[in-house]
């Protein structure tokens, strides 16, 4: 199989989605008070920050290490990243509805609180069937959202082999990624995923290793927003899943 020479995955910066679900879950609210939907919630200040910080990550890089294509997930937040970040990069980038946030069907706009309280039928089925295979009624499981990013994947190392490649998206989906490049089971992917969040604006990024394979080199990083001054944040992704 023809694999690309690099790959990174971007997650989106800071959104008001974020904030305003890090209130709602400290609050102890059951609903998240937010009225766009998740396709069009937008960076906040800091999260702009972030991305024009990822672009200078970006353009710093030698010119034989830097991107040739950008991927990016069609929602607001994501692109906005992407655009902020690439300003300066002159990467072009297209954007992929494969890459969107996952869909939390009914649990949308709902804490894991609020989950808990009005849906206890559905939180008692996902700690059944567990995170991974776990499907809300209208939305999808992490099983769902990795087979549209297998497509992807596939997509990308067809069309782009021995090319440089960088993705904005979203957290599910940078864990998602280690699970289908590193080859990992379901317990490792949930292990990872119990280490913490995706930082905001995070890069994770793989490289082709003598062998041809894909080999995770850094993760959950954020060391150009310090090197640069800006606040990194850790918020949980802006729809909260039932625990």
């Amino acid at each position: 199989m023809a694999e690309l020479e690099r790959l990174w995955i971007v997650r989106h910066g800071e959104s008001t989605g974020n904030l305003a679900a890090s209130r709602a879950e400290a609050g102890g609210a059951e609903l998240i008070d937010l009225t766009d939907r998740d396709a069009d919630v937008p960076l906040s200040p800091t999260g702009r920050e972030q991305a024009v910080a990822t672009g200078r990550w970006l353009a710093g890089l030698p010119a034989a290490e830097r991107p040739r294509i950008a991927v990016v997930s069609p929602y607001r937040r994501a692109v906005q990243t992407a655009e902020l970040a690439l300003a300066e990069a002159g990467v072009p980038a297209h954007r992929d509805e494969r890459l969107r946030d996952r869909e939390l069907g009914i649990l949308d706009l709902h804490t894991a609180h609020g989950v808990r309280t009005r849906f206890p039928a559905e939180a008692a089925r996902r700690a059944r069937l567990g995170k991974f295979y776990y499907r809300p009624p209208g939305g999808e499981s992490w099983a769902d959202v990795a087979l549209r990013l297998r497509s992807l994947l596939g997509d990308l190392r067809r069309d782009h082999a021995d090319g440089r490649v960088v993705l904005f998206g979203h957290e599910a989906l940078v864990l998602l990624l280690r699970y289908l490049v590193e080859g990992l089971d379901e317990p490792e992917l949930l292990a990872l995923a119990h280490r913490g969040p995706v930082g905001n604006c995070a890069v994770t990024g793989w490289h082709r290793d003598p062998g041809g394979t894909l080999t995770l080199t850094t993760f959950n990083d954020v060391t150009h927003l310090h090197a640069q001054g800006t606040e990194p944040t850790r918020e949980e992704e802006v729809r909260a899943e039932p625990v």
